[in-house]
């Protein structure tokens, strides 16, 4: 059986393509918590100019928001997805990291203002295409104390070895 290798505080380390295909298939690790508050909230929202109320506005939110408080936009959470891999994955001997694409991505359950949410990863699939290493790997999103994930789907890398 092949061990995970890990290096500071929890992070799995590969070096190579062929350490990264031992994996396929398995979990890969679960990054540290993140807690989501409103000023991370905030900041997204003018990043993207998307000022709806339940994202920004707490007081009308308390009121008139079926979750009583404001949430995280649901691209807030993906965008944290390079993030958590980073803190369960470092990948050395790279050129290069490309995002490739998004698949079967399902929003399950709003993230409320002050939850703290993880990833949980697990390499669904690797290829090597003529020097490039195509990596698809399935996540799940998790919000602490809840059952049901905020998000999941499978997230493709491009790595370019040296």
């Amino acid at each position: 059986m092949h061990q995970l290798k890990y290096k500071n505080m929890g992070k799995l380390v590969i070096n190579s393509y062929e350490e990264f295909a031992s994996y396929e298939g398995k979990e890969l690790g679960t990054s540290e918590w993140l807690e989501i508050d409103q000023d991370r909230i905030n900041l997204f929202a003018d990043a993207t100019l998307d000022h709806q109320w339940i994202h920004v506005d707490p007081e009308r939110a308390s009121k008139e928001s079926p979750y009583k408080s404001t949430i995280a936009h649901g691209y807030l959470t993906v965008s944290l997805l390079a993030h958590f891999w980073n803190n369960i994955a470092e990948v050395n001997n790279i050129k290069m990291l490309v995002n490739y694409g998004m698949d079967k991505m399902r929003f399950g359950q709003a993230v409320t203002v002050g939850s703290r949410i993880r990833m949980v990863a697990k390499l669904h699939q690797i290829q090597n295409l003529r020097g490039i290493c195509k990596v698809e790997i399935e996540f799940k999103i998790e919000i602490e104390n809840q059952r049901k994930p905020a998000l999941e789907g499978v997230c493709t890398f491009l790595y370019y070895f040296k």
